[in-house]
């Protein structure tokens, strides 16, 4: 190259240098700036045209802002045309600083700040959501949010950065649960974030699930795990062609990035303001600031504001808050809903400029109600899994939880109805114990730790309790503890009536009826006073007992009509007289012992205390293992132990008065300390069916479980084997446990007086307590009347009586043809004995002539007698007819 042409090009540089006005402009970015600030710095310093920015760069370091004023008051001195602040949130004390010396400042936020504002915006006002979690795609992204999210949204928040297996155990043990998840994301990130939620099962409320993207590209989700709606926002397709300055159905290529066409606008526009100023001839040269000293005041902020916001009222993207004055980009806003059966290409619930959301009229957007989580145990009837009547198995629901009922569990639900919250059960193996370093475990520890928002299940209110939780009112009346035992089962036989007295008894009373009937029958034959031995006085017939007939007088004694015509002689009167005395005791004895013994017979129990119950050696008892009863014997034998050795301590003191303590016994019970010993022995069952089963399974009585009042009378109710004895000791209420400080025990504590006023828990203690379903049971009441069973060898030997009276009537009939038989004789027809002999010729047999002939001579002999004197007759004795066969 000749020299000549390069002296050429060196003036040409030089005289457009100096043909070009120089504006000294300050950015402000963040310490950890990114990419997109150095692009939109590296688009300012080129010139164009007859403009040159010179572009001085200063971060922002947000932990030490002293240090960084100091910085830019430096900077300043060196002069300064233009202030252009890029930081996330901008820098008040810089924009009044600004605004103090004349300096023209622009905040230019290229932030996702419009995206977490509309989503705050869709939170508390459609939703009315008090809190919520936010996730974000990347660590920049999350400090841009921050700033916006702490100075103006109320929720109350969570941040992550990714999803990672950190931040989805954060989720999963964060207590309370986030109301609401929101991903801000690009449409690369988005999918990935949105199934490992779904995977770890992070997504199981309709709704309370926000998807944000923050670019155009079309997004598939994996929605074959999905059983709820989810919420999306993303931007109209419109606004990409308004950004590209094409029309609205304009194809948006899948590389359009909205935040770096901003920023490419943003320095146009910065050019197309100064060129603006210089155009019109205004004043604007680089002035020195000093931060100590307050500046002149001048027009060329104000001119310059103007000229910016001329301009961007020409563009349909861009937007400019005068307040702040910050320049952004504009935005428009879709919100679809979509599940597994519903795609998210559906049309739009709502829309919004920038945060107004405007809803469709034909969408219904109610707030999400309140989510908490209850915590429960199994404890029978409280809490418990409901099962299929049909497999046996344990119902679920949609989402493979697994259904559970009782008492405590329809609370809730009234609860929840009320108040108007949604909950999810949190299904724990205890209620929990205390460590010796003072932690707890099980469900009283999650709630003490914030891993469950409220406990509803058979929990008792005890003092150590009370210290890391609270509880509201109780819900049930005092209950304790209680003994339960299976009822003796009762031998059935259709001769139970003959078990009332025993058998040597039973002997003794066949033995007396013999020796009466022997000793009447000799008494008669033998005594000159009896009827057949006195002829003269008892001339009429008169009982003669004979052995058969003093048999049956003793026999029908025992009768109400009783045993007939007594004999004649007073030896044998005595002898019955002292019989009957016998007869009337045995049969008072017998009447009494078997009304008792057929009816009292099932009240009669064991044992009816728990002192009785550890007296004895047959029954054997036990515990469930590791629950509050076991403790409660426990404590008392750690009591009695505590008592005694105090009580010892006094008494060997020599200081004391000795006479003081002079007793005969020792003055404390050591009953607990043997009850716990026998339990212990043998062992504690691990679990409350365990030890109703084995009380079932002892047909006798022989194992009692010592259990919660409220269970046991529940498994009474609906077992017609169990039956509660003994009385109800160390009594504790039920009741609803919180968080320490909970803003829910004032308000479950008002749901629970309303309740008892609604006479809602009598309800349901009649509903799970229902003794009407032991009338299924054949011997429910201990005092049922005398069955067919325990009285059927009455009917038996009545039966056998008749059966046995025909076999009698037989032979009678038999013997009476028998007789009938020997007593005919062969008489002739004239009357004169037949010589002819048997087989001669034919003869006439007929009866005797006996009966005529006695006939004929008594009515001779009463009629002589009667014309003698028939007022000396003193009787007559009418024979009947067959005494005379």
């Amino acid at each position: 190259m000749s020299r000549s042409l390069v002296t050429w090009v060196i003036v040409f540089l030089l005289a457009r240098v100096e043909a070009a006005d120089i504006y000294k402009i300050v950015i402000l970015t963040e310490q950890e700036s990114g990419p997109k600030e150095s692009a939109f710095k590296g688009g300012l310093r080129s010139s164009r045209g007859d403009i040159e920015l010179a572009v001085t760069s200063l971060d922002v370091d947000r932990m030490n802002e002293e240090a960084s004023y100091k910085k830019l008051c430096e900077a300043l001195k060196k002069g300064v045309s233009l202030l252009l602040d890029v930081t996330y949130s901008g820098w008040p004390k810089c924009r009044d600083l600004c605004a103090a010396n004349d300096v023209p400042y622009l905040a230019v936020d290229f932030t996702i700040r419009s995206f977490v504002q509309v989503v705050d915006q869709y939170l508390r006002t459609l939703r009315n959501a008090t809190d919520a979690a936010f996730i974000f795609q990347n660590e920049i992204e999350l400090d841009q949010s921050l700033h916006y999210l702490v100075a103006y949204s109320t929720l109350r928040l969570m941040v992550l950065n990714q999803l990672g297996p950190n931040s989805i155990r954060k989720l999963q043990t964060i207590r309370p649960t986030p109301s609401y998840f929101v991903i801000i994301a690009d449409s690369n990130e988005l999918p990935d974030l949105f199934n490992a939620a779904l995977s770890t099962g992070l997504v199981f409320r309709s709704d309370t699930w926000v998807l944000v993207q923050t670019d155009f590209k079309p997004v598939s989700y994996n929605l074959n795990n999905l059983n709820c709606s989810v919420t999306q926002i993303k931007l109209e397709e419109s606004l990409c062609c308004k950004f590209m300055d094409l029309k609205e159905d304009c194809a948006c290529p899948d590389n359009f990035k909205i935040t770096d066409k901003f920023l490419e606008l943003a320095s146009q526009l910065i050019f197309e303001a100064v060129k603006t100023l210089k155009d019109m001839e205004t004043p604007w040269e680089p002035k020195e600031v000093d931060c100590g000293t307050k500046g002149s005041r001048g027009q060329i902020s104000s001119e310059f504001q103007k000229v910016i916001e001329k301009l961007v009222g020409n563009s349909s993207v861009l937007k400019f808050e005068e307040d702040f004055k910050r320049l952004h980009y504009q935005t428009y806003f879709e919100f679809r809903s979509f599940n597994r059966s519903t795609p998210p290409e559906l049309a739009p619930f709502a829309t919004s400029e920038s945060a107004d959301i405007q809803v469709h009229n034909d969408s219904d957007i109610k707030p999400l109600r309140r989510f908490f989580r209850v915590g429960t145990t199994l404890a029978i009837p409280w809490s418990y899994p409901s099962t299929d009547p049909d497999t046996g198995l344990v119902r679920r629901d949609a989402m493979g939880n697994e259904i559970w009922e009782g008492y405590c569990i329809e609370l809730v639900e009234k609860l929840a109805e009320d108040m108007k919250f949604d909950y999810q059960l949190v299904i724990k193996e205890s209620f929990g114990k205390r460590s010796p370093n003072g932690t707890w475990s099980g469900l009283v520890g999650d709630l003490a730790t914030g891993q469950i928002d409220l406990i509803s299940t058979g929990l008792t209110m005890t003092s150590e309790r009370e210290e890391v939780i609270d509880f509201v009112p109780p819900y049930f009346d005092q209950t304790g503890i209680t003994i339960v035992i299976r009822k003796g089962i009762r031998k059935t036989t259709i001769f139970k009536f003959m078990t009332v007295l025993k058998l040597e008894v039973w002997l003794s009373i066949v033995a007396a009826l013999i020796m009466t009937a022997v000793l009447l029958c000799l008494l008669d034959k033998y005594s000159p006073y009896s009827a057949q031995n006195n002829p003269r006085l008892y001339p009429y017939e008169c009982r003669k007992f004979t052995l058969k007939e003093s048999f049956w007088f003793a026999l029908t004694s025992f009768t109400p009509q009783g045993g007939g015509e007594t004999p004649k002689s007073c030896s044998a009167r005595v002898l019955v007289s002292a019989y009957w005395l016998f007869v009337v005791l045995m049969l008072a004895t017998f009447t009494a012992n078997l009304a008792a013994f057929l009816t009292v017979e099932r009240m009669q129990s064991p044992v009816q205390s728990l002192e009785q119950l550890a007296k004895q050696s047959r029954i054997t008892y036990s515990v469930v293992n590791g629950s509050s009863t076991h403790q409660y014997f426990k404590n008392m034998k750690f009591a009695e132990d505590t008592l005694y050795r105090v009580w010892k301590e006094i008494t060997l003191n020599a200081s004391s008065d000795q006479s003081q303590y002079r007793v005969w016994d020792y003055p404390i019970k050591e009953q607990y300390g043997h009850i716990l010993y026998a339990i212990e022995q043998g062992g504690p069952v691990p679990n409350a069916s365990v030890g109703f089963q084995r009380v079932i399974d002892s047909e006798n009585g022989e194992f009692a479980l010592i259990h919660d009042s409220a269970e046991i009378k529940y498994e009474v109710s609906r077992n017609c084997n169990l039956t509660e004895v003994g009385e109800i000791f160390a009594e504790q209420p039920y009741a609803l446990a919180v968080q320490q400080g909970s803003r829910l025990q004032e308000e479950i504590s008002r749901n629970i007086l309303d309740l008892q006023k609604d006479r809602f828990f009598e309800i349901l203690t009649a509903k799970y307590w229902n003794s009407s379903q032991r009338g299924q049971c054949s011997d429910a009441d201990d005092n049922e009347g005398i069955t067919l069973e325990s009285l059927g060898g009455v009917f038996i030997a009545t039966i056998c009586g008749l059966i046995l009276a025909m076999i009698t009537l037989s032979f009678e009939v038999y013997f009476h043809k028998r007789k009938k038989r020997t007593q005919t004789t062969p008489v002739a027809s004239g009357g004169a004995e037949s010589k002819n002999p048997v087989g001669a010729g034919p003869t006439k047999l007929m009866y005797a002539k006996e009966f005529e002939s006695a006939v004929m001579r008594n009515r001779r002999e009463f009629t002589e007698a009667w014309k003698k004197g028939g007022n000396n007759i003193q009787f007559i004795t009418v024979q009947p007819r067959s005494h005379l066969y």
